[in-house]
């Protein structure tokens, strides 16, 4: 990743004002290259650092339908100008810019301390494009390129470069930070590790079989966004890049006792210090292709950075209420028997669910859009008897098309154009699933309408409005292919190469299929799509679970960083297939899964076709029970998840946090991956050792009082505590059980958001919104009372009620997870 050091110099004489952006001309001396730097700062907190050649022969790639929309730029104006640097403010002057000449870096500040320096150590990298008739003429032909600049050999597989190396990079340094977060997905650690010993961070969309622990490897999915944080600032890099990325960490000090000790004392002197940081983390970044589009959001806490991420992304979708229950999958259920007998199950052993996964064997022949005649001969009498009962059925449908010239959907993609294509111009053929197979080139606008059309019930024979979708092996898949993927010089709409926007590809999928299911309602009801890969913009469409994972404690350990790192980079609607894909857990591990599982917003049992059946009650009375106890400990909880769904859709703030979002200037929980708040009341630290007696917990916040929400015992904060576990689960109220599944709103703008409120002895409640809602509260339970009072008074409408107070109850029990509640945070429920 180092390459040759280029010393570019900001011309700081080329500087134009313009009402959006400061243009500036870059100069590479000894190559004489130019490129055109642009900045932008943006109302919601982000400065947009933009670059790309002068004057290219063509326009390079520029990663489209990302941004939700063109951001809104502020002016900006001069404040001091030398002939060694420009500085520029705008708005309240709060936050400046300062460009410097030679060498060319450019700062950010807040206030007199500079927070971000961009090409701190002068990486900035830009290969430009080359006309490979230009290159011919001047000798230097692709063909006979012996250098591999032009063409690359991996394997058998050779790779065409249609106008030659076109990489970028850029380092940026984060002064005063020691922690950084987030470049999903790996499995690995929430903090990201030191790599100046080791491999970067690489993003590229790859269909990873049980994948490697603890590995900086690609995986399904990529969002190039990095969080910093320490005590008293959060700030993130977002790097707009679709190609293969590598990213560099390099911590100032790798020993984190001594990052500690000095983030400690920049902390206690913050008064006093001045804009040099002795502590800071550098990043590089290095892509194969684009151009630089890197956004650098100034937060200032973890709450406004989460906005202003959703502000150019997109906001979480709010999903179904439904698909926020349990699911239950796997590949694959046999026939529509197999299903009903699964679905009887659940009633008969008073376990609550609401969705069924049928994977690819329901198909015809791997026909997606298709049923097995002889499997699933009336899938629309299947869903009405699922449907009877306010459950969904859920399908799924792949990216690859068999290569069947006696199938009309096949037919209908070719001679529509709606394929990818090889870089000698023909459709591009690869293997899946169904053999030969061609891939739908989402890429396309056309493609995404024609693709979306399929789901309407007239044209997807045997769906009914229950039926939702389930996008895998998207990265894209492709047997035998590139590290089992789509060649890089394969050709999308528009001309670009498959390498120009790779990451992008499961991304559009999952858009398509979401436009899909929306246009089958009218509009009328919010769509359920899961994904296995997605980029930067995901959350707008679903969810999204973290793939072929394997039966064992190491796999349930992993889980839960995974799903704290992509829920800080914005894919909130996310989970790990509880009991492992692969391989066959011991019932204890099923246990301890379903108890981590159920804390995670998307909760989907899952296992491959070659495991043995695990449905809750095949593993005796105790499993079952526990198992039972934990989905409906789950349902209890459904009014809270769908609130937190609701705040993350409506700023940004995502329901699984790790400590130190809530709790941001506590150190200790910078490191914290173990355990996590589920929004701002509840901590939740799942048993993921095998044997275990016992759990140790972080309770942070020095002057909060933590409750137990099973027990109600109290615990102060600021403290790190050792508790006892069993495998028991505790019995959940029965009036709070749900059997029968939950109601799938619409999407119409109605809604009803209540808010409870605790202030000087006063619990206050309000409502807002026009959804006319049936729900009443039945109890409310007031932890901490030190005296208990005789009597409440109740006001509503300017009536006055007496109302008694019910014992407090005194089955106090220890639950397997620890979940602690904090008193001082407000719930609002949106129903």
């Amino acid at each position: 990743m180092q390459g040759p050091d280029l010393r570019y110099r900001a011309l700081l004489d080329t500087l134009v004002l313009t009402e959006r952006r400061a243009l500036f001309e870059l100069l590479e001396p000894d190559t004489q290259r130019r490129l055109l730097l642009s900045v932008a700062p943006c109302r919601s907190g982000t400065v947009r650092i933009l670059i790309d050649e002068l004057q290219p022969f063509k326009a390079r790639y520029r990663v489209p339908d990302v941004i939700t929309g063109e951001p809104q730029c502020e002016q900006l104006r001069v404040e001091r100008q030398t002939k060694d640097s420009v500085t520029l403010t705008w708005s309240s002057g709060r936050h400046r810019v300062c460009v410097w000449h030679l060498p060319f870096r450019l700062e950010i500040l807040s206030g007199d301390e500079v927070v971000v320096t961009f090409n701190s150590k002068g990486k900035l990298w830009f290969e430009a494009l080359q006309d490979p008739s230009r290159a011919a003429s001047n000798g230097s032909k692709p063909q006979d390129d012996d250098a591999g600049l032009w063409k690359e050999t991996f394997q058998q597989f050779v790779d065409i470069k249609a106008n030659g190396p076109t990489s970028i990079g850029a380092d940026l340094r984060l002064h005063g930070f020691s922690h950084v977060y987030g470049l999903p997905e790996h499995a690995d650690s929430l903090q990201l590790r030191d790599t100046s010993e080791g491999a970067p961070y690489r993003l590229y969309n790859l269909d990873v079989f049980a994948y490697a622990l603890y590995s900086r490897l690609g995986l399904y999915g990529s969002v190039p966004l990095l969080v910093a944080h320490k005590p008293d600032r959060t700030v993130g890099v977002f790097w707009l890049n679709a190609s293969e990325t590598f990213v560099n960490v390099h911590y100032s000090s790798s020993d984190p006792q001594v990052n500690f000790a000095v983030e400690s004392l920049s902390c206690l002197l913050a008064p006093f210090r001045t804009p040099k940081h002795t502590l800071h983390t550098d990043v590089h970044w290095l892509s194969e292709s684009g151009v630089i589009d890197c956004m650098i959001l100034l937060g200032p806490d973890p709450q406004q950075l989460f906005t202003q991420y959703a502000q150019l992304t997109g906001y979480q979708a709010l999903p179904p209420l439904f698909s926020l229950g349990y699911h239950q999958c796997r590949w694959n259920y046999n026939d529509e028997a197999d299903v009903r007998a699964v679905d009887a199950g659940f009633d008969r052993h008073n376990i609550p669910y609401d969705v069924i996964w049928l994977d690819i064997e329901h198909t015809d022949g791997k026909r997606y859009f298709t049923w097995d005649p002889a499997l699933f001969p009336d899938p629309v009498g299947l869903q009405r008897h699922l449907e009877q009962k306010k459950r969904k059925l859920v399908v799924i449908s792949d990216p690859h098309i068999k290569v069947d010239p006696d199938w009309s959907l096949y037919c209908e993609a070719r001679d529509g154009g709606h394929f990818v294509k090889d870089r000698d111009g023909q459709i591009y053929q690869g293997s899946c699933w169904p053999g030969e197979s061609c891939y739908l080139d989402y890429s396309s606008p056309a493609t995404r309408a024609w693709y979306s059309r399929h789901f309407a019930l007239n044209k997807y024979k045997g769906s009914t409005p229950s039926l939702f979708v389930w996008n895998d092996m998207n990265e894209p898949s492709v047997f035998g292919g590139p590290e089992q993927t789509m060649p890089k010089d394969a050709v999308h709409y528009g001309g670009w190469e498959h390498r120009e926007l790779h990451n992008l590809y499961g991304f559009y999928q999952h858009m398509a299929t979401v436009e899909g299911l929306i246009t089958r309602s009218g509009g009328s009801e919010r769509p359920f799509v899961l994904s296995r890969s997605f980029f930067a913009g995901s959350q707008r469409f679903g969810a999204v679970w973290t793939g072929d994972n394997v039966a064992t404690w190491e796999y349930l350990k992993i889980s839960i960083p995974m799903v704290l790192s992509l829920s800080v980079a914005g894919i909130a609607f996310c989970g790990a297939d509880v009991g492992g894909f692969v391989q066959d857990p011991e019932p204890e591990l099923l246990v301890r899964w379903y108890q981590a599982g159920s804390l995670q917003p998307f909760f989907r049992g899952h296992s491959a076709i070659e495991t043995k059946r695990r449905e809750p009650w095949l593993f005796g009375d105790e499993v079952t029970a526990a198992i039972r106890a934990v989905i409906q400990q789950r349902y209890c909880l459904l009014p809270y998840w769908y609130t937190l769904f609701h705040q993350a859709h409506t700023s940004g703030l995502p329901p699984l946090r790790p400590l130190w979002v809530e709790f941001p200037r506590e150190q200790s929980t910078f490191t914290v991956d173990n355990q996590y708040m589920i929004g701002g009341a509840l901590l939740a630290c799942p048993v993921t050792e095998p044997g275990a007696q016992e759990v140790t917990v972080v309770l942070p916040g020095t002057s909060e009082i933590w409750y137990d929400v099973h027990s109600a015992e109290t615990y102060k904060g600021g403290k790190t505590l050792t508790l006892p576990v069993t495998l028991d689960t505790v019995s959940v109220d029965p009036h709070l059980q749900s059997r029968g599944g939950v109601e799938n709103f619409c999407n119409r703008k109605a809604f009803c958001l209540r808010r409870f409120s605790m202030l000087s002895g006063r619990l206050n409640a309000s409502e807002e919104g026009d959804f006319e809602c049936d729900g009443v509260i039945q109890s409310v339970t007031i932890l901490g009372v030190k005296s208990k009072p005789s009597t409440v008074t109740v006001r509503v409408s300017g009536e006055e009620l007496s109302m008694y107070v019910r014992h407090v109850r005194t089955d106090i029990q220890k639950d397997k997870n620890l979940s602690c509640t904090n008193p001082h945070s407000q719930a609002q429920q949106p129903m």
